[in-house]
């Protein structure tokens, strides 16, 4: 049994941010139905390449799709119509979540806006997710990952710093606040099952990606609300604990974390340079962060004497954290990754093979994740008409 079999999801989003929302919900035991528009399905199916392909080479779908969708079953309604909104109210009469992700106001019009869905199902949990939330003086506004992630502030304290090459404001390589407001609409959820367990009613929850945007500032957030000076760019440079950077070696490339004073003398020893932890530039963090540039300029030379096989050797035997920077092919080689087994790959009778990134939940020495691929456009529209059918038949 996992923490949430029994638990029925309706899952009428699409694109990141609530679907990313509704395979945590699916990998922690949930009954996920997803809806999707007839003929198209969910926009990311389409944004690719590369497409999972069909064991005769037809595609099935985007890999942005796969990554999102895992242990769902598909449905295709066309919620403008008649037919299609009462599907969705019978179906969440015997739901206890939806997800959505429309713009503000857009299931109102359907008839499938929390007041009506909570009118035939008190006990619904209904989260709605929106780019700017439900008020406000953005609340009709599209959004996507990109422009939050520059509106929020993230992009202004991420990349190379002004007056270095290649200086500006940079995005981050994955749609990061699409994923955490995915994470925070789950964690969500979940809490506001556990209050339904207490007061027998489910609830509204209205999740803005800005709002998570801000949220997740945290340290550079509070760095500017402490001392009145905005955060700008360090590049790989940690703002407030030194040395945290990049290093480049005879081959390659390192990071190095130096996390508190103690790990710094290791570091000084494992570099065979003891000096440097007694000199009063670099004695503590404090004076550390603030002379950086020095340090960097000594660090940089030292790395660079040797390959990166050496000193993360060294580094390791010393107990300092270091480690290489990985390529996304050599991410599922790491011997850690594989020994989690955080890369696994399902069969179908349609598709030879779909790769999947494991969920992170590990209960009791299990791991938990959905055990079904992401489904098939429509995949499952039979079989859940059927289900309803035959409740309506035991009535």
């Amino acid at each position: 049994m996992k923490p949430l079999s029994g638990i029925r999801v309706l899952d009428l989003s699409r694109v990141l941010a609530g679907p990313w929302a509704g395979q945590i919900l699916a990998d922690l035991g949930a009954d996920v139905i997803k809806v999707e528009r007839p003929g198209s399905g969910d926009d990311t199916r389409a944004w690719g390449p590369p497409f999972l392909k069909s064991r005769d080479g037809e595609p099935m779908g985007a890999g942005y799709f796969m990554a999102a969708n895992r242990g769902k079953r598909s449905i295709e309604l066309d919620l403008s119509t008649a037919e299609g909104q009462a599907i969705v109210k019978e179906l969440a009469m015997d739901s206890d979540v939806l997800l959505e992700n429309y713009k503000t106001g857009t299931l109102a019009r359907y008839g499938l806006a929390w007041n009506d869905l909570s009118a035939i199902n008190p006990r619904l949990v209904y989260c709605s997710i929106t780019g700017f939330g439900q008020s406000g003086p953005r609340a009709a506004d599209p959004a996507y990952d990109f422009i939050i992630q520059a509106m929020g502030g993230l992009m202004s304290i991420t990349g190379v710093p002004d007056g270095e090459p290649g200086a500006g404001p940079q995005k981050v390589g994955i749609p990061i606040v699409d994923l955490m407001t995915g994470v925070y609409s789950a964690c969500a959820v979940l809490a506001a099952l556990i209050g339904r367990a207490v007061t027998g009613h489910g609830t509204y929850i209205d999740m803005a990606m800005l709002d998570v945007q801000v949220s997740v500032l945290s340290n550079q957030a509070m760095n500017y609300l402490l001392s009145n000076k905005a955060p700008v760019r360090t590049g790989n440079a940690h703002p407030n604990i030194q040395p945290q950077k990049v290093y480049s070696c005879g081959d390659g490339n390192i990071i190095l974390v130096v996390g508190n004073d103690k790990q710094y003398v290791d570091l000084c020893t494992a570099l065979g340079r003891p000096e440097l932890a007694s000199d009063e530039r670099f004695v503590n963090n404090a004076v550390r962060v603030a002379n950086q540039p020095r340090l960097h300029a000594i660090l940089d030379e030292i790395f660079a004497s040797q390959d990166r096989s050496f000193w993360l050797e060294k580094l390791a035997r010393a107990g300092v954290p270091a480690g290489p920077i990985n390529t996304i092919p050599e991410v599922f080689t790491e011997p850690q990754v594989q020994h989690r087994d955080m890369l696994r790959y399902f069969e179908t009778p349609t598709v030879e093979s779909i790769p999947q990134v494991m969920s992170p939940f590990h209960f009791g020495g299990e791991r938990l994740s959905a055990d079904t691929p992401p489904p098939f456009l429509g995949q499952h529209t039979d079989e859940i008409l059927e289900e309803l059918a035959a409740k309506e038949n035991l009535k």
